[in-house]
């Protein structure tokens, strides 16, 4: 299994471009998924650089709504019709805006989705070929995880799941429904314990995230590979450094497993 970042807040090296959002290339099993989008065209521009062809991708999902891991599709460039996973209530959120100054770019989000791709609209548990999950909605099963954002329930976030000879492989986008409530629903869905957590986690001290209560609960799981990104502030990076010896991955790296 093979992980391309293509799109983070930070960057691998100055070879390549970072901005704030999410985008992994993932290659599994022969099949080829392309896990959010970012914010911009910047995915694309890492994307060449790495030598990843997107139009090779059998698979886009996405992770929820927000257009930091949306945006992207503005720019997609697709020559022919992708199919697209997505809990339903993305479609319904990118069509009817609450955030005025998001209106614009939402609702032409939603018209590329319904012109130029085939969407898969999950709001179960999916498997979408042999082993790989879309979560769909996560139930919120951790009484210390808000499993909201900016008081949105966050019904559509979700993550993929992948399962491997070593566990169960878990990538997440932003983790609004909570990373330790979705580690737990992958488990429950794969019949696997967690080998790796990869993704954003959304730990940030504005939100006064329940960090202690998260870094015990995956102490107590112990996966091999845990990898915050994107959503993870500073001072949430070094306590899961300290803890699990945890590296900071970005735009340009290649996670293989």
């Amino acid at each position: 299994m093979k992980i391309t970042l293509l799109c983070e807040n930070e960057v691998c090296d100055m070879h390549w471009l970072a901005e704030w959002g999410f985008s992994a290339f993932i290659e599994y099993d022969g099949q080829k998924i392309l896990f959010d989008t970012g914010f911009s065209d910047v995915y694309r521009h890492n994307a060449a650089k790495a030598g990843v062809d997107l139009d090779t991708a059998d698979f886009v999902a996405l992770s929820h709504f927000h257009n930091d891991h949306t945006g992207g599709l503005r720019h997609h460039g697709f020559t022919g019709r992708k199919k697209i996973l997505m809990h339903p209530r993305v479609l319904e959120e990118l069509a009817n805006p609450k955030s005025k100054s998001f209106a614009k770019g939402y609702r032409e989000i939603h018209r590329i989705l319904t012109e130029d791709f085939d969407v898969i609209p999950a709001k179960g548990a999916t498997e979408f070929t042999d082993g790989a999950f879309f979560l769909g909605e996560i139930p919120r099963s951790n009484d210390f995880e808000a499993g909201e954002f900016d008081g949105d329930a966050m019904p559509d976030d979700t993550a993929l799941a992948f399962r491997t000879d070593k566990g169960v492989v878990v990538v997440t986008g932003c983790s609004h429904a909570g990373i330790c409530n979705i580690c737990d629903y992958a488990k429950q869905i794969t019949g696997q314990p967690l080998y790796a957590v990869i993704g954003g986690f959304h730990l940030l001290a504005e939100d006064n995230p329940p960090l202690a209560e998260t870094i015990a609960w995956f102490k107590a799981e112990a996966p091999e590979v845990l990898l915050p990104m994107h959503c993870v502030d500073f001072p949430a990076l070094v306590a899961f450094h300290n803890e699990f010896g945890s590296t900071k991955y970005a735009a340009g790296d290649v996670i293989e497993l």
